[in-house]
Parts: C-alpha cells; structure tokens; sequence
C-alpha cells in the first residue's frame, strides 16, 4: 500500500485556505494552481498515491483486478434505464480512484471542444424532452485556459492541420508522436473518401519537456500507468508542483462522506474515512469538490441536513440530473501485412468532418473518429475477433496468433444529449464498504444519439473499406449501460433554478463551495472531454484567487 512521499502536513484543525475533494484531472491543477497564488490547500484523494515505479503491465491486475480504477466490490452501483425500471447491481461506472485519477490510465486524447460545443442550443434550436441549453461561457472565454493546459502538462499536436480546428493563441508546445500503422491506413483510406486526417493532439510528450523524458512507445499506455511519466497526467506535473510549494498537502486514501455545514450555512470542512476506517474532520475556510460527474453529485446527495433536505447545494433540484456518457463506437478491420499495433500510444490520426453531422439526416449530433488499436493480448481473445473468425480450439489460436498483429480499429466518439432521467442518485438499500448508499446510475440513450452513432460507425467502416481491409466488422451500436465519461451533473449556468453553480463553479447555495469537474458540463462535447475539464479548472483557479484575495468567499 502507498504513502503519501514527504511534503507539508496539515492537522485537522487547521483551518486551512482551500480543502479539494479529489485530486484527478481538476483537482490537481486547482491543488497547484491555489497552492502557487499562496493558499494553504489540503487535498483530499479516496485512492491511493502510486509510484510510477508500482505501475505494471499486469493486464489482469490492471484490468480486471481495477488496480487504477474504482473497485465495483468496495464500490458497488446499481443500474437502470429508466426511473420506473428497478435498479440492478452492476457496474455503472468507472473512473481513476488514485492520486492523478483517470489521467493516469487515459488514452490522452488531448482534443479541445470547439466553439459549436458551447453554444449549440442556440443554434440548433430546442430539442424536446431534453435540456439542451448553452454555456455561459464560450469557447473564446476558455481558449486561453486551454492553451494553459497544453503548455503547463505538455501536449503534442500540429496546430493549423485540421480545416476544422477552432482559433488558438499558440501552437503546441510540442511536435505531433510518430505516425503509426493504423495512422498510415486511416489517413490513406480517409484521404481516399475526401475526408480531412490529421495528426491526433495528445497529452503525451513527443519530445523531453520540462524535465520529463518522452514516450517509449511500450505499447502499455490505454488503461496502464506511464513508468516513464511521458503521459501528461498531474501526477508527475501538477502533483509535485503542488507539493513543491509548500503549501499544499495531498492526503490520499481519504473518503470523503460528507461535507459539513456551519450554522450559517457555510461550508466548514468535510468528515471523511482514512485508510484504517477511522473518521476525521478537516477544517477548511473554503471547499471545492472535484471528484468526478458521478461521485461528485453522490458526495452532495450524502451531505444532506436540515438546511439541505435534498442534498447540499441543491435547491434546484438539478444535482445528479443531466448526466451524459458521450458514445464510442468500434469499426475493426484485418490487413494484409503487419500493422504491430500494440507499439506505442494508441492514437496518432483522427477526423473531425463529421463534428457536426448535416441535420438534413434528420437527428442532432457529431463527433470525430480515431484511428487505435485497443486490445491487450488477453482482451483481444476475447473481444477483438469478429462473429466470423473460429471460437475455441486450434484454429482460433492460429487465428489470434496470425491476426492479432494485423488487426486495427476506427472508433466514433460522440454527443449525448442531457436528459433529466439520465442521473446519480443514492441507491435506497445497496451500501459501499464504509456502509455508505451506493451510487445508483440511471441512463437511457437519446435516440439522436444512437442514429448519430450508427452514422459515424458507418463512416468508420467506409474508412476501413478503403484503406485495403481484407475484413471489415464493427459491433452492435445500442444504449449504454457503462460510464466512462462522466459529464453534466452539476451543470453550469446563470440562472439558479436550472443550474447549480455560476460560470466561476461557485455554487448557487452555498458561498464558499466550489464544484469544478466533469459534473460542470452542460453538453457533452465529442467525446473527449479531459483537456476541457483541465482548462475548466485553470480558470476556475483564476475566478476563485480573484474572490478570495477580494475577501469575497
């Protein structure tokens, strides 16, 4: 089991500036961000803090023991489509649970949202039974915090290479990674249909960068920790920068049950379980939660009381409401030759033409394809083989054997529309291992969403047809029942009955509670929500230095 290495300790009196709840994708670089403007910051992570030396390339350790992510045996959830339908348990849900969070294990897809993603209701008009609504920020507000992003954890792109692309301030601090086979055919076979490839940002170093070596290309990089650090996660950029200051504890294998209230109504602190169970109250003049869009909402439906009856900050009635998974689709194809597609990164060439779909097809939606290749060896025994191919014996060891090197895949990433239905709640009998109501995950797919899906799988085959594939398979597009991408929760907006914090991430209710993570979403973008969610937190640094050194918080 980790530790946290050596750093400044808080006690749990201490009254400290800024108490960050979740120290993944936002709450790292807000730890840094505050801990630099010379905050005192004590942030407070359920999982643990890894070595880059303890991470491995156990594929079964990794993937089906959940060494990154949450564990469905400690954290179990509950599933239904609708909120008529009874809840099953089953895993809903996935996320990173350890210091970094989810940027650890992440593919880096490193994809800004474009000016569309921020107010597209106002251009496509109202769509009925959903809550399809714009930012109250646009893409020119966040363009600087993006550019922040990619220069601060280092990204590697070529600005200018999609006609698409949205206007940026600089380019990418760092050349685009080596093109790979799969990349070599998407673009071949894309250029063949008209079609604009370009080489995939990614929040990966191409080149050494700020005292970090670059990629090694070990192939373990979809799902695996990076032992190399060349993965732009906050662990080994935001985190020891943090630390570094002086002022910034990271306390990991924190739980967080609850998040207190003074008689006032203001925030005070938050009570959580350590690492031997016992339960503890961290003092704090001010807190931001920064826990994901799912545990999030759960955190502030747990923190119910008196003055809240239906969870903290949630006099809208909107905390858990809106979530959206985006969908993924996957076009697979077999070549003539080997493609050695477990080297490397996973994705070095996507498309953005079909970011927003002609509405002459009759549905909303868009999004973009990714030329990748995300099997394991073991995985792909079991999932990466089409209908057709032998099942058992030895035929089917000489299939996986011959084709496993020769097998790539074009996904779709797409929208999803917020529906209220679409939420996280608390389950009302399944407790987690701290005796806790479990998450309970209630999704159902807009049919726009799977007509926009269906289109761009289709497209994906098309770009596989005319690389060359000598067979081409893709599998069943239909209503998901597994988040990934945990968005919309504790939306954003002006106006709080339909919102639940402002465009600074300030809650509605409550003056000195702060929300700044995938729940902040109101539309789901195309699928790739990571560098969004950091230059969200960016700024949201900036909004909250602004009112604490004004004495407004």
């Amino acid at each position: 089991m980790s530790t946290a290495p050596e750093q400044r300790r808080y006690k749990l009196t201490d009254n400290v500036d800024f108490l960050i709840i979740g120290c993944g994708a936002s709450g790292s670089v807000l730890a840094r961000e505050l801990s630099r403007n010379g905050f005192s910051v004590v942030a407070l992570e359920q999982g643990p803090w890894l070595d880059r030396k303890q991470f491995t390339h156990d594929e079964y350790r990794v993937q089906a023991q959940n060494l990154l992510t949450n564990n469905p045996q400690k954290q179990p959830t509950t599933f239904r489509k609708t909120p008529a339908d009874k809840a099953v348990k089953q895993p809903a849900v996935i996320y990173g649970r350890m210091v970094g969070g989810g940027t650890v294990h992440f593919t880096a897809n490193y994809w800004r949202f474009h000016e569309i993603d921020f107010i597209e209701a106002s251009k496509k008009g109202a769509i009925a039974g959903t809550g399809f609504a714009d930012w109250p920020i646009t893409y020119a507000d966040l363009e600087p915090y993006y550019t922040k992003a990619e220069w601060e954890l280092g990204a590697s792109g070529q600005a200018g290479a999609s006609p698409f692309d949205p206007p940026r301030s600089k380019p990418y601090p760092l050349p685009p990674m080596p093109v790979k086979s799969s990349g070599v055919l998407f673009e071949q076979g894309a250029r063949k249909l008209g079609l604009n490839p370009f080489p995939a940002p990614v929040a990966v170093i191409s080149q050494a960068y700020q005292g970090r070596l670059p990629c090694a290309h070990c192939g373990f990089c979809q799902g695996f920790g990076c032992e190399m650090g060349a993965k732009s996660s906050p662990l080994p950029t935001m985190v020891p920068q943090a630390v570094a200051t002086g002022r910034c504890e990271i306390r990991p294998h924190s739980y967080v049950r609850k998040i207190e209230l003074d008689a006032k109504g203001r925030a005070i602190g938050a009570v959580y379980f350590d690492q031997h169970g016992k339960e503890s109250l961290q003092h704090a003049k001010a807190v931001i939660v920064a826990s994901n869009g799912s545990e999030t909402p759960r955190l502030l439906l747990l923190s119910k009381s008196n003055r809240f009856p239906n969870g903290l900050a949630n006099s809208s009635g909107l905390v858990g409401k809106y979530l959206m998974f985006n969908t993924d689709t996957i076009a697979q194809g077999t070549f003539e030759h080997e493609l050695n597609e477990y080297k490397s990164i996973e994705v070095t060439r996507i498309s953005h033409d079909f970011y927003e779909i002609d509405p002459k097809f009759g549905f909303y939606g868009g999004g973009g394809l990714s030329a990748r290749f995300l099997w394991t060896p073991i995985s792909f025994s079991f999932g990466g083989v089409p209908p057709s191919a032998p099942q058992w014996g030895s035929e089917y060891k000489k299939y996986l054997a011959k084709n496993f090197n020769r097998t790539m895949m074009v996904m779709g990433h797409g929208t999803s529309l917020p529906l209220a239905d679409n939420s996280i709640s608390l389950d009302d009998t399944l407790k987690d291992a701290w005796g806790l109501p479990a998450m309970r995950v209630t999704y159902k797919d807009h049919p726009d969403d799977i007509k926009a899906a269906k289109y761009m799988n289709g497209k994906a085959m098309d770009i596989l047809e005319a690389a060359g594939a000598l067979q081409t398979w893709s599998f069943p597009v239909g209503e998901q029942n597994l988040g990934y991408h945990l968005l919309g929760t504790c939306r954003m907006g002006n106006d709080p009955r339909s919102s639940v914090i402002n465009s600074g991430h300030r809650t509605h209710d409550v003056a000195n509670l702060f929300l700044c993570d995938g729940s902040s979403f109101v539309t789901s973008g195309r699928g790739q929500p990571t560098e969004s969610i950091q230059a969200l937190a960016f700024r949201a640094s900036d909004r909250i230095t602004a009112l604490a050194k004004k004495g407004e918080i």
